[in-house]
């Protein structure tokens, strides 16, 4: 059976280029020939939108109907509510009604293990999941972590957006000791950076100083540009919309990264397996 990678992209702070690295690095391992599910796991629906699908509370079918069937132990198509975006991704789409599903789960039994359980009926169509997460530290990024096999965390290159990162680590830390000992940090990516001034360089080596001993940090650097909010605007992958820009190049080194992560992950789990 097909052993697919979860990756939650995750940060706590809006603001930080978390859904466009969730769409480029999805599209980016389209490209590749890896079978992809995005996943919007966020009421603001922003990746749903940056695809094209603008208004998806129109939807019958969503994150919010499949897991809503988790919920309550109910049968599901495992096709259900998955849009099909013309760059070769699988899309499974958010709205606003996310919102009060994250309410519902208060009182459900095993509530951080919902998106869990959805993907065990799901995952093995797939090569990579990537799950958007939203701004916040709720049971549904709770969900995404405890789904996940790693978290990979953008992080804007100024002081506030970094100044986050302890509290992040330590919800992370916490979800690996109560809910899912197997997921990783794939590492740090620096987003929408400004080479130009200091504060973004300051700010790159202060991220390197203080996390860079324990925690990866991806050698794609992503610069701000408004190439990739265009490409959002027009419901485009950076790569579609303007593949010589700067950063399409950053969003495909980071391909090439994930990618040989996760060969080195399987060689790795094979070796153990002949262990055994």
């Amino acid at each position: 059976m097909k052993q697919a990678e979860v990756i939650a992209i995750c940060n706590q702070k809006g603001g930080v280029g978390k859904t466009t690295t969730a769409v480029n690095l999805g599209a980016g391992l389209a490209m590749s020939g890896k079978k992809v599910l995005l996943i919007d796991a966020d009421p603001q629906a922003d990746l749903s939108a940056c695809l094209g699908w603008k208004n998806t509370d129109a939807l019958d079918e969503t994150i919010v109907s499949v897991l809503s069937k988790v919920r309550n132990d109910e049968p599901f198509d495992p096709k259900e509510g998955i849009l099909h975006h013309n760059e070769g991704m699988d899309v499974l789409p958010s709205n606003i009604e996310l919102s009060q599903f994250e309410l519902s789960l208060v009182n459900v039994m095993s509530r951080e293990n919902v998106l869990k359980n959805y993907l065990r009926q799901v995952k093995s169509g797939y090569d990579y999941v990537v799950i958007d997460c939203m701004p916040s530290l709720g049971m549904l990024t709770i969900n995404a972590l405890t789904a996940a096999d790693k978290v990979i965390i953008p992080v804007q290159a100024q002081y506030l957006p970094a100044k986050g990162m302890t509290q992040l680590l330590y919800n992370v830390a916490k979800v690996q000791r109560q809910l899912n000992p197997d997921l990783k940090i794939g590492g740090i990516v620096m987003t929408l950076i400004d080479q130009r001034t200091s504060l973004a360089k300051e700010t790159i080596e202060a991220i390197r100083k203080n996390y860079g001993a324990g925690i990866r940090i991806y050698s794609a650097q992503i610069p701000v540009g408004v190439k990739a909010a265009e490409a959002s605007g027009r419901g485009e992958s950076i790569y579609s919309y303007d593949a010589d820009s700067k950063p399409a190049a950053a969003y495909a080194e980071l391909t090439r990264e994930v990618l040989k992560d996760g060969e080195k992950a399987r060689t790795d789990r094979l070796r153990s397996s002949g262990d055994r």
